[in-house]
């Protein structure tokens, strides 16, 4: 690791006033303006990121599931599995407790920034389904699973990130979750949106029945987007408390998330259709397809997040150890003194 200091501030051990020279702090007018306008540079900069997320929101009809009760109530049941999962990290934290404003902020800037993943979606699918299949697993690779989870973790970067409550690497994983849970809200709230007839969002009782399955394949969806950004929020976190490899940290998480993405996009219809036709030829009556689907998500994720589970239990683990030989330490102190 190369030496962060100058040769002048190196060489003269504090004891020349190096201001300016090599080092630098806020001291005159000037510099008070220049930080004061970086802040603000900063300030409008994430300001206009959100305003631009929530205009997109607006357009893209994502507050159907504010206007229309009944895709709000079917939001928040597609939503369950993917809450559990999330606040299964939250309780895994064995430093400190969260606090609820950051976790609700996260969440909704993970709503708000699915968003530009939409938006970015949209523009390139269209090229890459000129190419029949082959087309559509690039697309997934080099686009979805890198996109979406780019943006779940700006939800993360945004806010929670530059808080002083977020002090240990495993709160990565917990805002990444929270990041993971916003996005699916909203884009569950579009499937279901999108699903139904606009003349059937007039009538509740029919929306329900209607949305119903749409609800319940959006439900074992959810819960991978907790488990691909808890990863790429984990990396965040290491990232944070090593700044001399931060970028490459960063660019690992996301790599790790958006292969776990793509692969299941690619793979879902294809598993979940052989895994239908095995039914078919075991089970004496009819299976449905949802059922076939339900057993690859649950394999799927389950693989996937066993790892994530392998991955926050080792920090626990080694958190206890640490702080257990410390408890050591300082009773040796103690009993020397004495």
């Amino acid at each position: 690791m190369p030496n962060e200091r100058d040769p002048i501030e190196r060489a003269s051990a504090g004891s020349v006033d190096l201001y300016d020279v090599s080092t630098w702090e806020e001291r005159s007018s000037l510099d008070g303006l220049s930080v004061f306008l970086w802040k603000l540079i900063t300030a409008t900069l994430r300001f206009v990121i959100i305003l631009v997320a929530l205009l997109l929101l607006v357009a893209i009809g994502g507050l159907t599931v504010v206007s229309t009760p009944e895709v709000g109530i079917l939001t928040v049941l597609s939503v369950v599995p993917a809450l559990a999962l999330a606040g299964y990290v939250y309780y895994s934290d064995v430093t400190s407790n969260e606090p609820l404003s950051l976790l609700v902020a996260t969440f909704l800037l993970g709503v708000l920034t699915a968003n530009f993943a939409a938006l970015i979606n949209s523009a390139f699918s269209e090229y890459f389904q000129l190419v029949p299949v082959i087309g559509m697993v690039f697309f997934y690779y080099l686009v979805v699973g890198p996109v979406e989870e780019t943006v779940k973790l700006l939800a993360v970067r945004l806010y929670a990130y530059r808080s002083e409550r977020f002090d240990a690497v495993i709160d990565g994983a917990v805002y990444g979750a929270m990041a993971g849970l916003g996005f699916a809200t909203i884009e569950n709230a579009l499937y279901i949106t999108q699903g139904v007839e606009p003349t059937q969002l007039e009538f509740g009782l029919e929306l329900i029945g209607v949305g119903g399955e749409i609800t319940a394949v959006r439900a074992l969806a959810g819960p991978g987007h907790v488990i691909y950004s808890a990863f790429a929020g984990y990396y965040l976190g290491l990232a944070k408390f090593n700044r001399e490899n931060s970028g490459p940290i960063v660019v690992k998480g996301l790599l790790i998330a958006a292969f776990i993405h793509g692969t299941y996009n690619t793979t879902v219809g294809l598993g979940s259709g052989l895994i239908w036709l095995l039914m078919q030829t075991v089970v004496p009556f009819s299976v449905p397809q949802l059922a076939a689907y339900l057993c690859y998500v649950i394999l799927y994720d389950g693989f996937f997040g066993y790892l994530l589970y392998r991955k926050i239990k080792r920090y626990r683990n080694t958190y206890w150890a640490v702080h257990d030989d410390e408890t050591v330490r300082d009773e040796s102190v103690v009993e020397k003194s004495t």
